[in-house]
Protein backbone atom coordinates (compact mmCIF):
# COMPACT_ATOMS: atom_id res chain seq x y z
CA UNK A 1 0.00 0.00 0.00
CA UNK A 2 1.35 3.41 -0.94
CA UNK A 3 2.36 5.72 1.93
CA UNK A 4 -0.08 8.53 2.62
CA UNK A 5 0.44 12.26 3.08
CA UNK A 6 -2.35 14.31 4.64
CA UNK A 7 -2.24 17.92 3.43
CA UNK A 8 -3.38 20.63 5.85
CA UNK A 9 -2.66 24.39 5.77
CA UNK A 10 -1.14 24.32 9.26
CA UNK A 11 -1.70 22.94 12.75
CA UNK A 12 -1.69 26.00 15.02
CA UNK A 13 -3.47 29.34 15.41
CA UNK A 14 -6.31 29.88 12.94
CA UNK A 15 -5.78 26.42 11.48
CA UNK A 16 -6.57 24.64 14.76
CA UNK A 17 -10.15 23.43 14.20
CA UNK A 18 -12.35 20.37 13.95
CA UNK A 19 -11.22 19.51 10.43
CA UNK A 20 -7.57 19.40 11.53
CA UNK A 21 -8.38 17.25 14.57
CA UNK A 22 -10.13 14.76 12.30
CA UNK A 23 -7.09 14.45 10.02
CA UNK A 24 -4.80 13.98 13.05
CA UNK A 25 -7.16 11.34 14.38
CA UNK A 26 -7.11 9.44 11.09
CA UNK A 27 -3.30 9.42 11.07
CA UNK A 28 -3.37 7.80 14.54
CA UNK A 29 -6.06 5.42 13.29
CA UNK A 30 -3.86 4.26 10.39
CA UNK A 31 -0.88 3.44 12.59
CA UNK A 32 0.15 -0.13 11.84
CA UNK A 33 -1.82 -0.19 8.59
CA UNK A 34 0.10 2.22 6.37
CA UNK A 35 2.74 4.93 6.68
CA UNK A 36 0.90 8.25 7.13
CA UNK A 37 2.27 11.73 7.79
CA UNK A 38 1.06 15.31 7.91
CA UNK A 39 2.34 17.85 5.37
CA UNK A 40 1.53 21.57 5.64
CA UNK A 41 1.17 23.95 2.69
CA UNK A 42 0.43 27.44 4.06
CA UNK A 43 2.23 27.59 7.38
CA UNK A 44 5.76 26.23 7.63
CA UNK A 45 6.20 24.35 10.89
CA UNK A 46 9.11 22.77 12.71
CA UNK A 47 9.32 19.01 12.24
CA UNK A 48 6.84 18.85 9.37
CA UNK A 49 7.33 18.73 5.62
CA UNK A 50 6.19 21.83 3.74
CA UNK A 51 4.62 21.30 0.31
CA UNK A 52 6.10 24.45 -1.34
CA UNK A 53 9.58 23.25 -0.31
CA UNK A 54 8.95 19.81 -1.82
CA UNK A 55 7.74 21.36 -5.08
CA UNK A 56 10.57 23.90 -5.26
CA UNK A 57 13.28 21.31 -4.58
CA UNK A 58 11.60 18.92 -7.06
CA UNK A 59 11.49 16.13 -4.51
CA UNK A 60 9.43 13.26 -6.00
CA UNK A 61 5.90 13.38 -4.60
CA UNK A 62 4.06 11.13 -7.05
CA UNK A 63 4.78 7.93 -5.08
CA UNK A 64 2.36 8.94 -2.30
CA UNK A 65 -1.39 8.96 -1.88
CA UNK A 66 -2.23 12.61 -1.14
CA UNK A 67 -5.32 13.21 0.99
CA UNK A 68 -6.71 16.76 0.77
CA UNK A 69 -9.60 18.09 2.83
CA UNK A 70 -9.57 21.91 3.23
CA UNK A 71 -12.66 22.86 1.21
CA UNK A 72 -11.73 26.38 0.10
CA UNK A 73 -8.24 25.22 -1.01
CA UNK A 74 -9.19 22.12 -3.00
CA UNK A 75 -8.92 23.68 -6.51
CA UNK A 76 -5.46 25.08 -5.65
CA UNK A 77 -4.24 21.77 -4.22
CA UNK A 78 -5.46 19.82 -7.23
CA UNK A 79 -3.38 22.11 -9.48
CA UNK A 80 -0.29 21.80 -7.26
CA UNK A 81 -0.60 18.00 -7.15
CA UNK A 82 -1.23 17.55 -10.86
CA UNK A 83 0.11 14.12 -11.86
CA UNK A 84 -0.16 12.73 -8.31
CA UNK A 85 -2.77 10.35 -6.95
CA UNK A 86 -5.11 12.55 -4.93
CA UNK A 87 -7.97 11.60 -2.59
CA UNK A 88 -10.54 14.09 -1.33
CA UNK A 89 -11.56 13.65 2.32
CA UNK A 90 -14.94 15.40 2.20
CA UNK A 91 -16.12 16.96 5.46
CA UNK A 92 -18.50 19.85 4.77
CA UNK A 93 -20.13 20.37 1.38
CA UNK A 94 -21.24 23.37 -0.64
CA UNK A 95 -17.87 24.90 -1.58
CA UNK A 96 -18.87 25.06 -5.23
CA UNK A 97 -15.89 23.36 -6.87
CA UNK A 98 -15.95 20.26 -9.04
CA UNK A 99 -13.62 17.28 -8.86
CA UNK A 100 -11.83 15.67 -11.81
CA UNK A 101 -13.12 12.27 -12.81
CA UNK A 102 -11.19 9.57 -10.97
CA UNK A 103 -10.48 11.45 -7.73
CA UNK A 104 -11.79 9.18 -4.93
CA UNK A 105 -14.04 10.80 -2.34
CA UNK A 106 -14.03 9.80 1.32
CA UNK A 107 -17.26 11.20 2.82
CA UNK A 108 -17.69 11.68 6.57
CA UNK A 109 -21.49 11.41 6.48
CA UNK A 110 -24.38 10.19 4.37
CA UNK A 111 -25.21 13.83 3.72
CA UNK A 112 -21.78 14.53 2.23
CA UNK A 113 -21.86 11.24 0.35
CA UNK A 114 -25.21 12.17 -1.18
CA UNK A 115 -23.95 15.62 -2.15
CA UNK A 116 -21.02 14.18 -4.08
CA UNK A 117 -23.14 11.29 -5.36
CA UNK A 118 -25.15 13.93 -7.23
CA UNK A 119 -22.26 16.23 -8.13
CA UNK A 120 -19.64 13.62 -9.14
CA UNK A 121 -21.60 10.39 -9.75
CA UNK A 122 -18.73 8.54 -11.47
CA UNK A 123 -15.97 9.24 -8.91
CA UNK A 124 -15.15 6.35 -6.55
CA UNK A 125 -16.80 7.06 -3.17
CA UNK A 126 -16.53 5.65 0.32
CA UNK A 127 -18.35 6.41 3.58
CA UNK A 128 -15.93 6.99 6.45
CA UNK A 129 -17.61 8.69 9.42
CA UNK A 130 -15.51 10.43 12.03
CA UNK A 131 -14.53 8.27 14.98
CA UNK A 132 -15.50 9.19 18.52
CA UNK A 133 -12.51 9.43 20.87
CA UNK A 134 -11.95 6.73 23.49
CA UNK A 135 -12.61 9.11 26.41
CA UNK A 136 -16.25 9.36 25.32
CA UNK A 137 -16.57 5.60 24.81
CA UNK A 138 -15.13 4.94 28.27
CA UNK A 139 -17.62 7.37 29.79
CA UNK A 140 -20.48 5.58 28.04
CA UNK A 141 -19.27 2.23 29.42
CA UNK A 142 -19.12 3.67 32.95
CA UNK A 143 -22.60 5.12 32.47
CA UNK A 144 -24.09 1.76 31.42
CA UNK A 145 -22.39 -0.08 34.31
CA UNK A 146 -23.77 2.43 36.82
CA UNK A 147 -27.23 2.25 35.26
CA UNK A 148 -27.31 -1.53 35.61
CA UNK A 149 -26.24 -1.18 39.24
CA UNK A 150 -28.88 1.55 39.78
CA UNK A 151 -26.13 3.92 40.93
CA UNK A 152 -26.98 6.87 38.70
CA UNK A 153 -29.96 8.67 37.26
CA UNK A 154 -30.26 11.54 34.81
CA UNK A 155 -32.53 13.37 37.24
CA UNK A 156 -29.64 13.61 39.73
CA UNK A 157 -27.40 15.64 37.41
CA UNK A 158 -26.89 19.26 38.51
CA UNK A 159 -26.91 20.97 35.08
CA UNK A 160 -30.36 21.02 33.54
CA UNK A 161 -29.33 22.36 30.13
CA UNK A 162 -25.90 22.78 28.54
CA UNK A 163 -25.23 24.86 25.43
CA UNK A 164 -21.88 25.29 23.72
CA UNK A 165 -21.27 28.88 22.67
CA UNK A 166 -19.40 27.97 19.47
CA UNK A 167 -21.72 27.62 16.46
CA UNK A 168 -24.73 28.40 18.64
CA UNK A 169 -27.65 30.38 17.21
CA UNK A 170 -29.27 33.66 18.20
CA UNK A 171 -32.46 31.66 18.63
CA UNK A 172 -30.84 29.61 21.38
CA UNK A 173 -29.10 32.45 23.23
CA UNK A 174 -31.58 35.29 22.77
CA UNK A 175 -34.90 33.46 22.96
CA UNK A 176 -34.68 29.93 24.31
CA UNK A 177 -32.09 30.31 27.10
CA UNK A 178 -33.91 33.27 28.76
CA UNK A 179 -37.19 31.34 28.66
CA UNK A 180 -35.59 28.23 30.17
CA UNK A 181 -33.94 30.24 32.95
CA UNK A 182 -37.23 32.01 33.66
CA UNK A 183 -38.68 28.55 34.36
CA UNK A 184 -36.00 28.02 37.01
CA UNK A 185 -33.77 25.70 35.01
CA UNK A 186 -29.99 25.70 35.50
CA UNK A 187 -28.63 26.59 32.07
CA UNK A 188 -24.85 26.59 31.49
CA UNK A 189 -23.25 28.15 28.40
CA UNK A 190 -19.87 26.57 27.81
CA UNK A 191 -17.37 28.96 26.23
CA UNK A 192 -13.93 28.19 24.88
CA UNK A 193 -11.70 25.28 25.82
CA UNK A 194 -12.78 23.20 28.82
CA UNK A 195 -10.25 20.72 30.21
CA UNK A 196 -12.88 18.55 31.94
CA UNK A 197 -15.42 18.60 29.10
CA UNK A 198 -16.37 14.93 29.63
CA UNK A 199 -17.22 15.59 33.30
CA UNK A 200 -19.15 18.74 32.36
CA UNK A 201 -21.33 17.00 29.80
CA UNK A 202 -21.73 13.92 32.01
CA UNK A 203 -23.28 16.17 34.66
CA UNK A 204 -25.87 17.51 32.16
CA UNK A 205 -29.44 16.39 31.56
CA UNK A 206 -30.26 18.13 28.25
CA UNK A 207 -27.72 19.12 25.60
CA UNK A 208 -28.69 21.86 23.09
CA UNK A 209 -26.99 22.16 19.71
CA UNK A 210 -28.21 24.42 16.90
CA UNK A 211 -25.68 25.07 14.13
CA UNK A 212 -28.08 25.56 11.20
CA UNK A 213 -27.76 29.34 10.97
CA UNK A 214 -24.01 29.26 11.67
CA UNK A 215 -23.38 27.13 8.59
CA UNK A 216 -26.00 28.88 6.47
CA UNK A 217 -24.20 32.20 6.95
CA UNK A 218 -20.94 30.58 5.81
CA UNK A 219 -22.47 28.99 2.74
CA UNK A 220 -21.28 25.46 3.57
CA UNK A 221 -22.59 22.60 5.70
CA UNK A 222 -22.15 20.77 8.99
CA UNK A 223 -20.06 17.86 7.80
CA UNK A 224 -20.56 15.37 10.60
CA UNK A 225 -21.77 16.89 13.90
CA UNK A 226 -19.57 15.32 16.56
CA UNK A 227 -20.72 17.36 19.64
CA UNK A 228 -24.22 15.81 19.86
CA UNK A 229 -22.68 12.35 19.44
CA UNK A 230 -20.28 13.02 22.33
CA UNK A 231 -23.16 14.25 24.51
CA UNK A 232 -25.15 11.15 23.55
CA UNK A 233 -22.25 8.99 24.78
CA UNK A 234 -22.51 10.76 28.14
CA UNK A 235 -26.20 9.89 28.41
CA UNK A 236 -27.62 13.36 27.74
CA UNK A 237 -30.96 13.98 26.08
CA UNK A 238 -30.17 15.71 22.78
CA UNK A 239 -32.10 18.65 21.33
CA UNK A 240 -30.44 19.59 18.05
CA UNK A 241 -30.94 21.19 14.67
CA UNK A 242 -31.14 18.65 11.86
CA UNK A 243 -29.01 20.35 9.23
CA UNK A 244 -26.73 18.33 6.96
CA UNK A 245 -24.52 15.81 8.77
CA UNK A 246 -26.50 16.12 12.00
CA UNK A 247 -29.34 14.23 10.35
CA UNK A 248 -27.09 11.14 10.37
CA UNK A 249 -26.98 11.18 14.18
CA UNK A 250 -30.21 12.81 15.37
CA UNK A 251 -33.27 10.77 14.48
CA UNK A 252 -36.12 12.96 15.84
CA UNK A 253 -38.06 11.17 18.56
CA UNK A 254 -35.60 8.27 18.66
CA UNK A 255 -31.92 9.12 19.17
CA UNK A 256 -32.65 12.80 19.85
CA UNK A 257 -35.10 15.64 19.37
CA UNK A 258 -35.39 18.64 17.08
CA UNK A 259 -34.72 22.10 18.47
CA UNK A 260 -36.60 24.98 16.85
CA UNK A 261 -39.77 22.90 16.97
CA UNK A 262 -42.31 25.51 15.89
CA UNK A 263 -41.58 28.32 18.36
CA UNK A 264 -39.53 28.92 21.54
CA UNK A 265 -42.52 28.37 23.84
CA UNK A 266 -43.08 24.87 22.47
CA UNK A 267 -39.33 24.17 22.76
CA UNK A 268 -39.34 25.42 26.35
CA UNK A 269 -42.23 23.15 27.27
CA UNK A 270 -40.58 20.12 25.66
CA UNK A 271 -37.20 20.76 27.28
CA UNK A 272 -38.85 21.34 30.67
CA UNK A 273 -40.53 17.96 30.38
CA UNK A 274 -37.27 16.30 29.30
CA UNK A 275 -35.55 17.71 32.40
CA UNK A 276 -38.30 16.70 34.83
CA UNK A 277 -39.38 13.43 33.20
CA UNK A 278 -36.23 12.21 31.40
CA UNK A 279 -37.44 8.61 31.15
CA UNK A 280 -39.88 9.72 28.45
CA UNK A 281 -37.22 11.50 26.40
CA UNK A 282 -34.09 9.36 26.67
CA UNK A 283 -33.24 7.20 23.65
CA UNK A 284 -33.32 3.45 23.90
CA UNK A 285 -29.87 2.23 24.97
CA UNK A 286 -29.69 -0.10 21.95
CA UNK A 287 -30.14 2.88 19.58
CA UNK A 288 -27.29 4.75 21.29
CA UNK A 289 -25.08 1.66 21.30
CA UNK A 290 -25.55 1.14 17.56
CA UNK A 291 -24.73 4.80 16.77
CA UNK A 292 -21.61 4.69 18.96
CA UNK A 293 -20.49 1.39 17.44
CA UNK A 294 -20.68 2.89 13.94
CA UNK A 295 -18.41 5.71 15.13
CA UNK A 296 -16.02 3.50 17.13
CA UNK A 297 -12.30 3.55 16.45
CA UNK A 298 -12.23 -0.20 15.76
CA UNK A 299 -15.03 0.06 13.18
CA UNK A 300 -13.47 3.10 11.49
CA UNK A 301 -10.04 1.50 11.44
CA UNK A 302 -11.53 -1.43 9.52
CA UNK A 303 -13.43 0.86 7.13
CA UNK A 304 -10.34 2.98 6.42
CA UNK A 305 -8.19 -0.08 5.76
CA UNK A 306 -10.76 -1.60 3.39
CA UNK A 307 -11.30 1.70 1.54
CA UNK A 308 -7.57 2.31 1.09
CA UNK A 309 -7.03 -1.24 -0.18
CA UNK A 310 -9.76 -0.69 -2.79
CA UNK A 311 -8.30 2.70 -3.76
CA UNK A 312 -4.82 1.21 -4.16
CA UNK A 313 -6.24 -1.48 -6.44
CA UNK A 314 -7.95 1.23 -8.45
CA UNK A 315 -4.71 3.20 -8.74
CA UNK A 316 -2.81 0.10 -9.87
CA UNK A 317 -5.41 -1.00 -12.44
Amino acid sequence: MRPIRFLVPGTTGKFLCGGLLVELQVIRLLKGIVSAELVTYRQKELGKQFLPDLLRERIPIDNFLWIISWGFDIPLLLRLLDGCFVIYHAHSSGYGFSLPLGVPILAVSHHTLGYWGSKAPHNPMFLLPNAIELKWVRQNIRLRINERANRCSLIQRSIDVLVQKRKGSNYIFQQLVPLLRAQGLTVVIQKGWTEDIVDLISNTKVYLYDSANYWKLRGVTEGFGLPPLEAMACGCIIFSSLNSGLANIVDPGHSGHQVGYGNPFIDTSRIMEAVTKPQHWQPDSQITAKILLNASISNLKYRWQLSLELINRLENS
